[in-house]
């Protein structure tokens, strides 16, 4: 598999906190914040939602990043410190696929002579489906780009 590095710059989130129930229902943790920031209308800067699996808290959370202009719809604001990512594709709901790649990621980071991953506290491995919603609803499936975090390997 073909990886490709990323940088993501630094920005400031809200978040939907972390939801140990994995709850995506219109009621849930996760279904309200996807609501709230489904609302914002688009600027063509994507990505800007990340959901990821948040080890300290145990749950399942969601960040969209905002600007000054954008409404924060009452959730708590966190500031992400950005990074490299190596990232891959998959279709989103396979997680068999998924769990190879991330595998193959894993592999390619630890045998490779330039990155070693950076897995700590707020910043975690972390997904967004990048196909647009009109494209998911005609084709009946979204993919999903995953994001590993990378550092240059210290020597």
């Amino acid at each position: 598999m073909d990886f490709r590095i990323i940088a993501l710059p630094p920005f400031t989130a809200v978040t939907s906190g972390p939801d140990p129930e994995f709850d995506f229902s219109p009621e849930g943790v996760l279904g309200r914040f996807n609501a709230y920031f489904s609302a914002i209308s688009p600027d063509n800067c994507p990505p800007r939602d990340f959901l990821f699996f948040n080890k300290e808290a145990g749950g399942l959370e969601w960040w969209y990043a905002i600007n000054d202009s954008m409404p924060d719809g009452g959730y708590n604001r966190v500031g992400f410190d950005g990074g490299m990512y190596l990232t891959y594709t998959y279709r989103d709901h396979d997680e068999e696929a998924n769990n190879k790649l991330y595998q193959e990621a894993l592999e390619y980071i630890d045998k490779g002579k330039v990155l070693e991953l950076d897995e700590r506290p707020g910043h975690y491995s972390m997904g967004h489906i990048i196909t647009p919603p009109k494209l998911i609803k005609a084709r009946g499936y979204a993919v999903m780009e995953c994001y590993v975090p990378v550092k240059l390997r210290e020597n």
